[in-house]
């Protein structure tokens, strides 16, 4: 993934409980910590974020998680949490992640995170939202592919 094309960062300090009996982070942590820089993205481009909304309005759903893990972190290191969308089709939308140690600067993991907006009766995957594409749209800029755009 090219660094350059993330305009999102979250920060996060590695607590001693994420820490496995190898002394280092347990790799299902990485996990969460992309969740992080996702919702923190989100609140970043301002869309609205509360239970309410989520289970009303529609339900976005996690349905593939791909990561590449590259080093390990460990208990104290400030890790940099790089978020972005990297594109919006008819019905779904991919986050990309990277985590970089702030202070080595190396490469910890990669994250490509799979979503599909849903009917949330019906649970049928429906058009991803026009507030979230403008949002996403206008944060992202030229970096934003859309696929199979209805013109």
């Amino acid at each position: 993934m090219k660094k350059h094309l993330f305009k999102h960062i979250t920060q996060l300090r590695v607590r001693n409980y994420e820490i496995d009996w190898q002394g280092i982070v347990h790799n299902a942590n990485y996990l969460l910590f992309f969740e992080v820089g996702r919702i923190e993205y989100l609140k970043h481009i301002g869309l609205k974020l509360n239970l309410s909304s989520i289970q009303t309005d529609s339900r976005v759903v996690l349905v593939r998680n791909e990561i590449d893990y590259k080093n390990s972190a460990q208990f104290d290191d400030l890790l940099n949490i790089y978020t972005r969308v990297s594109y919006i089709k008819n019905t779904s939308f991919a986050f990309e992640g990277i985590i970089e140690d702030e202070t080595a600067g190396r490469l910890i993991a990669e994250n490509i995170a799979y979503h599909v907006w849903l009917h949330p009766k019906t649970g049928k995957p429906i058009r991803v939202r026009k507030d979230f594409r403008d949002k996403v749209g206008a944060f992202e800029g030229k970096n934003l592919r859309l696929i199979g755009e209805k013109k």
